[in-house]
């Protein structure tokens, strides 16, 4: 009897060491690997209005930033009298209006499974008057280019590089 616990323990072990890195998330900060290590510090401009909010079946590091073009759930019109407010899997926390700066601060890596993921956490250049000064950018990207491994750009509907002279 004890041989058949032993077993169903041994295999019980040997299936979570074979499923869990495949559903596992390994998030990692990739700054300084050459086709990312000049995006820190880089400084763009807001082209639209956008929603800063939380999905609820997420546990993300840090707020994310969007609108309906790229995030279903959210609202067609971006309006700050949807702050606070819940719609389906999404709370909406905040919004960002044109002409806002950020910069972005880190770049971050997530694999799961076989899928990689680039996104940036981003940062108001004016943080002091911001509820939620650091945001991740993800929804604000083109992964597209991902997949042949460059470097996933900022959607130019959404921001633009800050020009400095």
């Amino acid at each position: 009897m004890s041989r058949w616990i032993l077993g169903g323990a041994l295999a019980a072990l040997l299936a979570f060491v074979i499923i869990y890195p495949s559903t596992a998330t390994k998030t990692s900060y990739v700054n300084g690997l050459p086709p990312y290590s000049d995006l820190p510090g880089r400084e763009y401009i807001f082209e639209r209005d956008c929603y800063i909010f939380k999905f609820k079946d997420s546990t993300s590091d840090w707020p994310l930033v969007g609108a309906k073009t790229t995030v279903p759930g959210l609202p067609e019109q971006v309006d700050p009298k949807f702050v606070g407010t819940d719609v389906p899997n999404i709370s909406i926390v905040d919004t960002v209006t044109t002409g806002m700066r950020f910069r972005i601060v880190s770049v971050r890596r997530e694999q799961k499974g076989k899928q990689t993921t680039i996104s940036y956490e981003i940062l108001f250049l004016d943080e002091a008057a911001h509820k939620y000064p650091r945001l991740d950018s993800t929804w604000l990207q083109d992964h597209t280019v991902e997949a042949p491994g460059a470097v996933p750009k900022i959607l130019a509907d959404y921001a633009v590089p800050l020009r400095t002279s």
